[in-house]
């Protein structure tokens, strides 16, 4: 049976890192790099307004030579945000990533933000699938 995503937050946890809108891009960046993550959802409140990643900062700030720490967050974040339900599957979501070149996908339920999952955490499941699946045919093969 596929994995939902329910499941991978139960796992991986919930922790979801925001911040503002008219925070700084440098204070996005440095939060980024201190948690080791490649993005953050822009909230405002309770309400998803947008997800600021690395690429976000290298295309929209660094290249169009704007000065991070004088530039908002909501000037660069991305808005067209790709979403996961928490009964979608590893699978589906991966096909979802791939489709539309995203790396981060939140995970809604009712409208509200309860997680974010990388292709990381999809690829991690997915390889922890395979070597279960190979520990077991290798224990029914020598038994």
């Amino acid at each position: 049976m596929a994995m939902k995503i329910r499941q991978l937050l139960q796992e991986k946890g919930n922790d979801v890192l925001t911040i503002r809108p008219d925070d700084t891009v440098f204070d996005a960046v440095k939060m980024m790099a201190d948690n080791n993550v490649g993005a953050l959802l822009v909230m405002d409140g309770d309400t998803l307004r947008g997800k600021i990643s690395e690429r976000d900062y290298a295309r929209n700030v660094i290249l169009k030579g704007r000065a991070s720490s004088e530039t908002r967050v909501g000037d660069v974040m991305s808005t067209n945000i790709v979403c996961a339900r928490p009964d979608q599957s590893v699978e589906e979501c991966m096909a979802v990533m791939t489709d539309k070149s995203v790396r981060h996908l939140p995970v809604l339920e009712n409208k509200k933000v309860i997680g974010i999952i990388s292709i990381g955490d999809l690829v991690k499941s997915v390889i922890q699938d395979q070597k279960f699946v190979i520990e077991q045919l290798e224990h029914y093969l020598s038994a």
